[in-house]
C-alpha cells in the first residue's frame, strides 16, 4: 500500500482523505508544513503554487488540495477565496448574499495535487455540482457543508455521513480521479 503525506491545517480534511483514499489503497498521513498559498483566480495554480514551495523545502510522496465552492449567481464567488470569506463571513454571510435569488446554482470542486518521487507531479480536479439552500441544516462535516446540496441527493453535505459524502462530494471525486490517473503512472498502487 501506498503512503503519502497530506499537507493540511484542517483536520476534517484530513479525515476525508485518510477515510476516502484508504479506500482506494493509499494510506494517509499528516504532514505539517506550511504553504503560502499565491493569491490567484484559478485553483489550479494555487495547488501548483504550494507543490512547488513544498517540493523546494526538500519534502517529497506528498498531497495537498485547494476547494472552492463557486455560485455563478455571484459571478463565482466565493471560489478561489472560499476558504476567507468562510472565515469572514461564514455560511450564514453566503446565504445572505443570496437573498432574493432565484437561481441557487453552485459547484464545489477540489483540486487535488501531488508530488512523488516515482510520478512526479499529478494536479487534478473533482466537481460536485448542486444549489445552494436557503438554511443551514446538518452537524456534521465543515465549511459549507451545511448550505449546499450536491446533485442527486436531497440532503446537505453537513446531514451525511462520510461515506455517503465521499459519494456526492469534490473532494471524493478528485481522488477517485487521483487515483486513476495514479495508478496509470505507478505500479505501486
Amino acid at each position: 500500500m501506498r503512503e503519502v503525506g497530506l499537507v493540511t491545517g484542517n483536520l476534517h480534511k484530513l479525515q476525508e482523505f485518510q477515510h476516502g483514499l484508504a479506500r482506494l489503497g493509499i494510506k494517509v498521513r499528516h504532514l505539517k508544513v506550511e504553504c503560502d498559498e499565491i493569491q490567484a483566480d484559478d485553483l489550479d495554480e494555487v495547488v501548483n503554487g504550494c507543490l512547488d514551495q513544498i517540493a523546494a523545502a526538500g519534502h517529497k510522496d506528498f498531497i495537498l488540495d485547494d476547494s472552492g465552492l463557486f455560485i455563478p449567481a455571484l459571478n463565482g464567488f466565493p471560489g478561489v477565496y472560499s476558504a476567507y470569506v468562510f472565515k469572514t463571513i461564514g455560511c450564514a454571510g453566503v446565504l445572505r448574499l443570496l437573498e432574493g435569488i432565484s437561481d441557487r446554482r453552485a459547484d464545489f470542486r477540489c483540486c487535488i495535487g501531488c508530488q512523488m518521487e516515482d510520478v512526479g507531479r499529478l494536479v487534478v480536479t473533482g466537481v460536485s455540482p448542486g444549489r445552494v439552500v436557503m438554511e443551514e441544516r446538518g452537524e456534521r462535516g465543515f465549511g459549507y457543508d451545511p448550505i449546499f446540496v450536491p446533485d442527486g441527493a436531497d440532503r446537505t453535505f453537513a446531514e451525511m455521513d462520510m461515506d455517503e459524502k465521499i459519494v456526492f462530494s469534490h473532494r471524493g471525486a478528485a481522488m477517485r480521479i487521483f487515483v486513476e490517473r495514479l495508478r496509470g503512472m505507478s505500479k505501486e498502487v
